[in-house]
């Protein structure tokens, strides 16, 4: 697989958690999140996979999440890191609480699933690294 596929893979499967319509679905997210997923958050708590299931299906308020400036490197056959930038969409379309994000996503007999995922708070920064 080439990596510009894989990356398109990847990226729409991250930014398939991020719908609403994915967080509220405990059948999809226990398809997405590898067995033994960890999340370190940006607000700097730490996830284990029934913890983050619990958290997405009973969030209150749905999220708008702006994704950008993909990224993929490989880590062997069946694994791959996707890092990218993020920012959540206020009401008036600006954008808050940027975050520089990284995702371990492991390839299975059920397809790709996220084995790890962590956010970290930056600046609204647009410069590329």
């Amino acid at each position: 697989m080439s990596p510009e596929t894989l990356l398109n893979i990847l990226r729409n499967l991250e930014c398939e958690l991020h719908s609403r319509r994915t967080r509220r679905d405990a059948n999809r997210l226990n398809e997405l999140l590898h067995h033994s997923f960890r999340e370190f958050g940006s607000s700097g708590r730490a996830y284990a996979r029934s913890e983050l299931i619990g958290f997405l299906t009973n969030e209150s308020q749905a999220l708008k999440i702006h994704a950008e400036d993909f990224r993929i490197q490989s880590l062997g056959a069946d694994a791959a890191l996707l890092t990218y930038r993020s920012a959540e969409v206020s009401a008036d379309g600006s954008l808050k609480r940027h975050c520089l994000r990284s995702s371990v996503w492991m390839l299975g007999a059920s397809g790709w699933q996220l084995g790890f995922h962590q956010g970290t708070p930056t600046e609204a920064s647009r410069e590329k690294d």
